[in-house]
């Protein structure tokens, strides 16, 4: 699960303060869990122009109440409005972008420029930054959309280290850019592969990861005389699909399918670079990723963020983060396009996704100290007996094993059964609100 190794940033070096660490939050839960895990925003979706129709989405209600959460922690929340719109989208957005305003959303994250012009004439007190959607890769692109009055601008995860130096060294504009999670495999945002297979618009929120599944492969051979050989074809099935044309497979029956998803991007060794590169804004995929994802994921790029900026010339990145990232991953990771193209050993030819190694287990609702007991919510099955690990924004992990479980009522149970029971157990160090139990899988 490592990232690959690859050449060191060379560009022109900045000193900032502190970035921005910027969050997925796919419902309410999630948005307190990576505010409370150390997110200074997170950017959700609402009920409509959005790219994420399958996450839950935010009502207004939601909206306004993951608002005030963030605020008491100093964080904002950026709403994603990045379709790109048909006519009949258009209709009742001046609506829904006032609504926003009015809930206290920081900013809205737009690719469409329609959807810019409308917002700036209708909330002119609602930030507008630029969408990843829009590909933008140099500096004269952002140096336009500053000219149109946008503050920010997310670049297209296609943009290297060295060039974003170079957008910051002639635009003085916040620059936002991914440093983790899934890479499109096409141009961002720019694949159909979805609308073709499923008639589901990816750029209309509709996407379902086509690049990701699994594919038999097959070489077409026509009757005229162009043919396999006997030897690369033996044993293999043709099948007539077209007339005139035999479609013979490219793979052994026992071989993997076929798939070509790239693999995930990880910064988190990199953290020097990002900063001396001037971006502004770390932003961290995934509004479909579970609760442990997002805590573990948001909580190791706080610490290393944190550790950088207390003293930039002495800093190391710690094992240890890594490691613990390393439990909510399920694919492979590498750098993406910040340092060069990425090639063949970049995308996964072969289907590598593996279930993440840990499940969330539990969420601490209180400690006392006196007895050294927890107040336990079940997230998933747990008995005595079975090892399971703690871990908090504010704490390192540790191991113990399960002892002694108690309902409410103090009725000894046999296992944590059922969907958020709370249950007593003592723990071997101080835990506290907010922190959580993960089990091996």
């Amino acid at each position: 699960m490592n990232t690959v190794a690859k050449p060191q940033f060379k560009g022109k070096r900045y000193r900032l303060d502190k970035p921005e660490l910027l969050a997925p939050a796919g419902n309410l839960e999630k948005l307190k869990f990576a505010v409370h895990y150390g997110a200074d925003a997170v950017y959700i979706g609402g009920q409509k122009y959005g790219l994420r129709s399958n996450a839950d989405n935010f009502s207004f209600e939601e909206m306004r109440e993951g608002v005030e959460f963030a605020k008491k922690y100093g964080a904002k929340v950026f709403v994603a409005t990045n379709i790109y719109a048909h006519n009949e989208d258009i209709a009742g957005i001046e609506e829904y972008l006032r609504n926003l305003y009015e809930v206290g959303i920081a900013a809205i994250i737009v690719a469409d420029p329609a959807i810019v012009d409308i917002a700036q004439r209708t909330v002119p007190g609602l930030e507008v930054h630029l969408s990843t959607q829009q590909s933008t890769l140099n500096w004269q692109a952002v140096s336009f959309w500053k000219e149109e009055g946008l503050p920010r601008v997310v670049l297209g995860r296609e943009t290297s280290l060295e060039e974003i130096a170079e957008i910051k060294q002639h635009v003085d504009i916040e620059i936002e850019a991914f440093i983790h999670g899934a890479m499109c495999s096409s141009y961002s945002g720019r694949c159909v592969l979805s609308n073709h297979f499923t008639d589901r618009d990816s750029n209309r929120g509709g996407c379902c990861q086509s690049c990701r599944w699994k594919y038999d492969l097959f070489e077409d051979t026509r009757e005229d005389g162009v043919r396999i050989s006997e030897e690369s074809s033996a044993g293999r099935l043709p099948q007539r699909l077209v007339p005139g044309v035999t479609q013979l497979p490219l793979h052994e029956p026992e071989d993997n399918p076929f798939s070509m998803g790239a693999k995930d991007l990880c910064m988190l060794e990199r953290i020097p670079d990002l900063i001396e590169a001037g971006i502004d804004s770390f932003k961290i995929e995934g509004r479909m990723k579970s609760i442990h994802y997002v805590a573990t994921v948001v909580n190791a790029y706080r610490k290393a963020i944190d550790a950088y900026m207390a003293d930039p010339e002495h800093y190391e990145m710690k094992r240890e983060w890594m490691d613990e990232l390393n439990k909510a991953a399920n694919r492979p990771l590498n750098t993406g396009f910040f340092y060069d193209t990425p090639d063949h050993e970049d995308h996964i030819y072969e289907p590598e996704e593996k279930a993440a190694p840990f499940d969330f287990a539990g969420l601490v609702l209180e400690y006392d100290a006196e007895t050294g007991t927890a107040l336990i919510q079940q997230r998933n099955h747990f008995k005595p007996g079975q090892e399971v690990e703690f871990f908090g924004p504010d704490r390192s992990s540790f191991k113990q094993i399960v002892g002694e479980l108690r309902d409410e009522e103090g009725t000894v149970l046999d296992a944590a059964r059922h969907p958020l029971q709370r249950i007593r157990m003592k723990v071997d160090q101080p835990v506290a609100y907010f922190d959580m139990m993960r089990k091996k899988k």
